[in-house]
């Protein structure tokens, strides 16, 4: 008991002392040097002196030519004062002053090293400064030229994949393959479904409205019929399946960039290509086609909805305009632009995917980059694809 009242005698008789406050004074010699001494306790949450006040006098002229330390009466600091002295220090250098900082404590040292060694770190792709319009067209020209090499690159490296595979000697899961073709193919249906049909309901409601002058209602199937199996079945699936998969495929590879599972792949001598890339085109070329004919049909339904509800023909009159107006040779163009499309939106995917870059924000931009290269592709080759249909007569 007599220890317990002692210590505690010793506790109230000799009570911690307050530290000094933080203070900081500027001392200028003939040669423009400035010594700047801390004293005192430099800490968050205490009292410091008026910086404004000291900077004005640091930076007043004559500028000085170099800036040296002093901190002998410096009792206790934190990341208060290590990040006054780094923005003193960032102010310095933009004025050409030099900082002479072997006054400072070894940690205040090694802290400011390290300030000033790494850079501050910016979201990828994003620039303070606008560059000239000219400089802008320019770096997109020359950026269009590097894509269109590093696609053809990319195709090269699908068609060796794809000859590996032919040969038997491609490695990935099979099971993976059937997985893809799952997603691709039966997920897709839903959505495919109802645009589908809303589009040849568009297409059947105009038309009647347009034949219904001239008393040919009945034409509205040759209408919807010929351009939802020769172009738009094809579109449509195409398009869909651009937002929904080949955004979903550079998604998929972008994450995998960012967690280096690619570079593990090629580390263990495994092509990601082969790995990754073969089977999501093959589900995609595979499943495309089928997906169109689907579309076609249910084409076909909103189209028979619309000149049956509006334009008043009986079913059988619509589907029987309908069966004598397609041919197979329109059929034919529908299957083949879709294999074609598919094929690009497989590729533009996951093109985007591999040169997706490590952080979330350039998964983004590989996956907005994909839809729009799939779209912009998809577009042309339909083009392309019309003229050689007409040209070899299969139109």
């Amino acid at each position: 008991m007599r220890i317990l009242v002692g210590a505690m005698t010793d506790v109230v008789s000799n009570p911690v002392k307050p530290q000094p406050a933080a203070r900081i004074a500027l001392a200028r010699d003939q040669a423009g040097r400035v010594c700047v001494a801390i004293g005192g306790a430099w800490q968050l949450d205490a009292a410091l002196p008026d910086l404004d006040r000291i900077d004005a006098e640091l930076f007043a002229e004559p500028v000085p030519t170099a800036i040296a330390f002093e901190t002998s009466d410096l009792v206790a600091w934190d990341s208060g004062l290590v990040s006054y002295l780094a923005s003193l220090a960032w102010r310095c250098r933009e004025r050409g002053i030099e900082v002479q900082e072997d006054g400072l404590p070894g940690g205040i040292q090694a802290l400011l090293r390290l300030a000033s060694t790494v850079p501050e770190r910016r979201a990828e792709g994003r620039d303070e400064h606008a560059d000239p319009f000219l400089m802008r067209f320019g770096q997109d020209f020359i950026d269009l030229a590097r894509s269109t090499g590093e696609i053809l690159a990319f195709i090269g490296e699908v068609a060796l994949a794809l000859r590996s595979m032919l040969s038997g000697r491609a490695r990935f899961r099979r099971s993976e393959l059937w997985l893809l073709v799952e997603e691709v193919g039966a997920d897709a249906l839903p959505i495919i479904s109802l645009v589908s049909f809303l589009v040849g309901l568009i297409l059947g409601y105009i038309g009647d409205q347009q034949l219904a002058q001239f008393g040919a209602r009945i034409f509205v199937a040759d209408l919807v019929g010929l351009a939802i199996v020769i172009q738009m079945g094809a579109l449509i699936t195409a398009i869909v399946l651009a937002g929904r998969t080949g955004a979903a495929f550079a998604a998929q590879l972008g994450s995998m960039q960012v967690n280096e599972e690619i570079d593990a792949l090629r580390t263990m001598g495994i092509s990601p290509v082969e790995f990754l890339v073969l089977p999501r085109l093959i589900a995609l070329v595979a499943m495309t086609p089928l997906l169109a004919i689907y579309a076609n049909l249910m084409g076909l339904l909103g189209g028979a909805f619309a000149g049956t509800v509006v334009g008043g023909l009986s079913p059988t009159e619509y589907f029987t305009q309908t069966v004598a107006a397609i041919g197979w040779n329109h059929i034919t163009q529908g299957l083949i632009s879709a294999t074609v499309f598919g094929a690009i939106v497989a590729v533009s995917g996951c093109l985007r995917g591999m040169q997706s870059g490590r952080s979330a924000a350039a998964v983004g931009e590989a996956t907005t980059s994909a839809v729009v290269t799939s779209i912009v592709f998809i577009v042309i080759a339909s083009a392309g694809l019309t003229i050689v249909f007409d040209a070899i007569g299969l139109s």
